[in-house]
């Protein structure tokens, strides 16, 4: 069974079907300079652009991965904009975050807090979270995690597993951002004379929206210091 898929009717083809549906005879010419034809395709041409601007609603503006003209809307029935991001995003960026409030369903481990920010436009190097020492329970030397390498050897990486400090920093965590968020221009998804060539934006968003995020009986510390450019083609599909 075929698909079925939407089929788009230019003016031509709703001047054709028109021109079938009238009846033959000297007075009823066919000629393409008459006067007769003339007039149905003018008419026609009309249903043909009517005929585009329903598929243009059906096949892009239905889609917010894809909706341009209906993107407000959109947003509006999401409660969008999001106030930790400026006013200035691209098309591209508003529909990416369209689709993030539609399929977000929540989650508290670290890797659902890295594909958050990673759909977002922004690479998390690393999540860490701390655990006070406590006898009986923690082990001195290196508690961070191994990595086993090629020739045999073991690297570790990562956060320890324990420190030394007060019962309290069980609460806190860290989001380690690896690199800014790079926009560049794309035809499909910016504005002609509104959105720059590129765009690096510094992860202020990523503290807004994690902090709205995260779990309420912690606090959120965020580290910059790995904070380096991801060459020339970072941000590029």
């Amino acid at each position: 069974m075929a698909d079925d898929r939407h089929i788009r009717r230019s003016g031509e083809d709703y001047t054709q079907a028109f021109l079938s549906l009238l009846p033959q005879g000297q007075a009823w010419p066919r000629d393409l300079d008459s006067t007769l034809v003339r007039a149905c395709r003018g008419l026609s041409l009309y249903w043909g652009f009517v005929d585009g601007r329903a598929g243009d609603l059906l096949e892009r503006e239905s889609d917010p991965r894809k909706t341009i003209e209906l993107l407000p809307d959109w947003e509006r029935a999401w409660g969008l904009p999001d106030p930790c991001f400026p006013p200035t995003l691209s098309i591209g960026e508003r529909q990416r975050m369209l689709v993030l409030y539609m399929t977000w369903i929540g989650g508290q481990s670290r890797a659902y807090f890295k594909y958050l920010m990673e759909f977002v436009g922004y690479e998390i190097a690393e999540i860490g979270e701390f655990a006070p020492f406590m006898c009986g329970v923690s082990r001195v030397g290196d508690t961070r995690d191994v990595q086993i390498n090629a020739d045999g050897t073991r690297t570790p990486y990562g956060n320890f597993r324990w420190y030394i400090g007060p019962p309290e920093m069980r609460f806190y965590w860290t989001v380690n951002v690896g690199t800014p968020r790079i926009t560049w221009f794309r035809a499909a998804s910016g504005q002609a004379g509104v959105d720059p060539h590129c765009r690096v934006a510094l992860p202020v968003e990523v503290q807004c929206l994690l902090n709205r995020w995260k779990p309420a009986h912690t606090d959120l510390v965020m580290d910059f210091s790995a904070l380096a450019f991801g060459g020339p083609m970072q941000g590029t599909p």
